[in-house]
């Protein structure tokens, strides 16, 4: 059995509006991680030196989906009403840029040399990348397209909606294979579990489904988690720990493999965010997790697993 135990090691501030993304910089010497807010700047961080925050970009329109890819050390930006940017982390330069109407970009992702962008008015676009020439635009919904997750091991794309449904994609087609209904509002979040079983996905009724791949996609699990909307998830690369993100201010941390509540942070007991936390991302070096919020500060947590005999 385990316990955990939670420290806030750092507090990151200085966006002007709510937080809406993170992106990881997954490298153990810089330990860099970057920040998109409403206020149109783009932020990157040390997480040993909070004071020191360095704008990459200032834009017009608030900043939803965010993504590093390490192999070309590009930083992926999603505009909202505006469009795709990719800039070089060192030189701050944008590489190349595509328009992709007055939408907003709730969600993207670097897959094989492609960019997926999920897009406001049901339409999902996939560029390739790092040249941004369009692949493919489908509609999937008449509304927004919320998260998104690739399977490797399932050639699969899990898409989440506002309509209250997943819809998932063959990766090489596009094509639907299977439409997933149990939420009761709109899907906010995904994410495939790294042991290839389960996909897992939380939103406005704030619960927590599993689905069993296995069994083409059966529901297994409905945990009603929040109290208000889950807005992320996450899950450690060792595949032992989940952790949720809600509109309810507070982070929760479960087990991977039983779906077990293990830790509840919020301000009362962890000097928590005081409004919604929108994003999170676990570093995976020695546990450090990072959080997002509307109150426009960024927390990095120092997650730690106690063994008891």
């Amino acid at each position: 059995m385990s316990n955990i135990q939670v420290s806030k090691l750092n507090s990151f501030t200085g966006h002007k509006d709510c937080i809406y993304s993170l992106a990881n910089k997954k490298n153990e010497e810089n330990l860099t991680f970057f920040s998109a807010s409403g206020d149109g700047f783009i932020v990157k961080w040390n997480e040993r030196k909070p004071d020191l925050g360095e704008v990459i970009a200032k834009l017009n329109h608030s900043v939803y989906a965010l993504e590093f890819d390490e192999k070309e050390n590009i930083l992926v930006v999603g505009e909202n009403q505006e469009g795709i940017y990719c800039i070089d982390e060192n030189s701050k330069k944008i590489i190349n840029s595509v328009k992709t109407g007055l939408s907003s970009i709730f969600d993207l992702k670097v897959y094989d040399k492609k960019i997926f962008v999920l897009l406001s008015n049901g339409i999902l676009l996939v560029f390739s990348f790092p040249n941004l020439i369009k692949i493919a635009e489908i509609t999937l919904s008449n509304t927004s397209l919320r998260a998104i997750d690739i399977s490797k091991e399932n050639n699969e794309i899990a898409i989440a909606s506002s309509d209250h449904s997943i819809k998932i994609l063959d990766l090489d087609s596009f094509k639907t294979k299977f439409t997933l209904f149990g939420h009761q509002n709109s899907v906010f979040s995904l994410v495939y579990s790294k042991n290839g079983k389960h996909l897992i996905s939380g939103g406005r009724d704030a619960h927590l489904k599993v689905w069993d791949i296995t069994l083409s996609y059966l529901e297994f699990r409905d945990i009603p988690a929040h109290l208000f909307a889950i807005n992320h998830i996450v899950q450690t690369q060792d595949s032992k720990f989940l952790a949720t993100a809600s509109m309810d201010k507070t982070i929760k941390i479960w087990d991977s493999q039983t779906y077990t509540l293990l830790k509840v942070i919020d301000k009362s007991r962890h000097q928590g965010h005081g409004t919604s936390i929108n994003k999170l991302i676990w570093t995976d070096i020695d546990m450090p997790l990072i959080s997002a919020s509307d109150d426009r500060n960024i927390f990095l947590w120092q997650i730690k697993e106690l063994k008891n005999n």
